[in-house]
């Protein structure tokens, strides 16, 4: 019984995928949903573990699901989903890379220099990382010549 669970479970993360890839957000959104929930009581009633959700599938909702609120523009709540993801397997460095692309839009250049450092230190070959980690090196450091220049033209 419990073994059907953990297939139906697979099964429900296949179908919320599907439609991920084929664009169908709102329903990919709440398949996912639907697949944390489960998950998420799995969990509190104890099944056993062939009935539970696997980190890394429960993480992969969670960072999908990001993706839909973030297509949305629905920042925060993204980063709620990201952050979820990284919390159930914090060697997945995907979310960090979508959480710190996320405060790096919102300008919290440091935040966002911490998530990309991360997801070098777990895959050193990134290239999306790397190159963004080095255009919010730039933009933090053109950000705070701006500063610096308003405040002395400020005082004069």
């Amino acid at each position: 019984m419990e073994r059907q669970q953990g297939q139906e479970s697979q099964a429900a993360l296949a179908v919320a995928q599907a439609h991920f890839e084929k664009g169908e957000f709102a329903e990919a959104e709440a398949r996912y949903s639907a697949y944390i929930r489960q998950c998420a009581h799995a969990a509190a009633v104890g099944a056993s573990p062939g009935s539970k959700c696997s980190p890394e599938d429960l993480a992969t909702a969670y960072n999908n699901r990001g993706q839909i609120k973030y297509f949305r523009v629905d920042f925060y709540e993204a980063m709620d989903d990201y952050t979820s993801a990284i919390e159930v397997q914090p060697s997945f460095e995907i979310p960090y890379y979508n959480r710190g692309l996320i405060l790096y839009r919102l300008g919290y250049f440091d935040e966002a220099l911490e998530d990309f450092k991360k997801v070098l230190d777990l895959n050193p070959g990134f290239q999306d990382a790397i190159l963004s980690l080095k255009q919010t090196i730039l933009d933090k450091e053109e950000k705070q010549r701006r500063k610096t220049k308003r405040n002395i033209e400020k005082n004069y």
